[in-house]
């Protein structure tokens, strides 16, 4: 069994550039597809959710190749248009290809997907708009058959702003005839990427970044290069590493805007904060306190994804924090963690309050999802003596040589094999 060994009591110093998004390099490779041509991806994170996506596109019939951080995928051989049962619970952002693939072949085959297990993530709100755009779907022992005549433009009025249901919705409509709004739109940096890149293959997409997202379909595709965008959680995990170790340290690469909110919270719990158009800087001389109220919410608000790394920091901290987790029902599984290491945390339901001690103690711990994974390795920074996480498998899926970038900027941290 492999684990990650952090010992704690070092301070974090120096500067790192800042990985693809995973978030945005997902819906971008299943849009790959969309072209039937040669599209060059540079900034592609090493991670074994990338590795999924790339393993479902090569199912498909695509070539694809990887040269360090660079993807190319040539869709044009494309003759398949199921995805495996297997990839489909390995990862749940799978369910972004049923989009691309239905407004490619005109037909798709799928199981449910998987993923972390967060609690009830339905993906009704993705039949309900590749419905409204033309397609038939089947439901029938965990399978998904979608079929479609062809698809044509509609509005699409989202009952709230799913990030995977708007992307799915802005992959079908670029096969679409006709004009698609699709209201309520999520507003997340990711779909800004997306667009992005549908745009360099020669769509006609407006609007991403606000609630609403116009797609003129049945433009002519081709092939293109375009650079993924970095990590904005992978980010803001680093800026938590350091508040709970403390340190000072640079990210490059980043957009600052992004981490509007984390930076915030951070800077009311004791830590200076600086920026530049494409870096961020963090230091943390002292002790943290503790903030306003925490409440997760949909961009530009709080991301889910990063309150568990800002609960581990501030679980050695002065005073006490109230997160409001408003996004999934079962994301505090990493609580139960943080106590084995001497954390104070009260969950009820969607609040966990978190008294701040003066101390937290290694122990041996098992991430039970991403970013509750990178939540135990940055208590383990600020913890005295050895932690031992187990569980990488989820660390691994979003995270490219995490303790190599850590030991770069000061820690003592390790993988082993057991």
């Amino acid at each position: 069994m492999k684990e990650i060994r952090v010992l704690g009591g070092n301070r974090l110093s120096g500067t790192v550039s800042v990985h693809g998004a995973k978030n945005s390099v997902l819906p971008i490779l299943a849009a790959s597809i969309l072209s039937g041509a040669e599209s060059v991806l540079h900034n592609c994170p090493d991670l074994t959710d990338v590795d999924a996506s790339i393993e479902i596109l090569e199912h498909l019939g695509c070539r694809v190749k990887r040269e360090g951080s660079t993807v190319v995928v040539d869709s044009g051989p494309l003759n398949r248009c199921d995805v495996p049962d297997r990839l489909m619970r390995e990862m749940r952002s799978s369910v972004i290809f049923l989009g691309a693939i239905l407004g490619r072949t005109g037909q798709a085959h799928m199981s449910f997907p998987g993923g972390c297990e967060l609690g009830s993530r339905p993906i009704d709100l993705h039949l309900s708009a590749l419905g409204a755009l033309g397609a038939s779907i089947e439901e029938t022992g965990g399978n998904l058959i979608c079929r479609t005549h062809g698809l044509r433009g509609w509005e699409l009025n989202l009952s709230i702003p799913s990030v995977g249901a708007t992307e799915n919705a802005m992959l079908a409509a670029c096969c679409a005839r006709g004009l698609t709004v699709i209201n309520n739109a999520a507003r997340e940096p990711e779909i800004v990427d997306l667009q992005g890149f549908l745009r360099a293959m020669g769509a006609r997409v407006r609007g991403a970044g606000s609630s609403t997202i116009l797609i003129e379909g049945g433009q002519p595709l081709h092939g293109c290069s375009y650079t993924i965008m970095a990590d904005r959680i992978v980010a803001a995990t680093y800026l938590t590493a350091a508040a709970a170790a403390g340190g000072e340290i640079r990210l490059l690469g980043v957009d600052y805007r992004q981490l509007s909110t984390v930076a915030a919270a951070l800077s009311q719990a004791g830590c200076s904060i600086r920026s530049g158009n494409d870096w961020i800087s963090l230091s943390c001389r002292g002790g943290l306190r503790g903030v306003c109220p925490v409440r997760t919410a949909p961009y530009p608000g709080f991301p889910t994804d990063a309150q568990a790394p800002m609960m581990a920091a501030l679980a050695k901290s002065r005073g006490t924090t109230v997160f409001v987790e408003n996004i999934f029902e079962n994301r505090y599984r990493h609580a139960a963690e943080l106590m084995r290491m001497g954390a104070d945390i009260r969950v009820e339901g969607r609040v966990a309050v978190v008294c701040g001690v003066e101390k937290l103690h290694g122990a041996a711990v098992q991430a039970t999802d991403l970013r509750g994974g990178a939540a135990l390795v940055v208590a383990g920074l600020g913890a005295e003596g050895e932690t031992r996480i187990t569980g990488l498998d989820h660390i691994d899926r979003g995270y490219e040589n995490l303790e190599e970038t850590l030991r770069s900027l000061g820690a003592e941290i390790r993988r082993l094999d057991r």
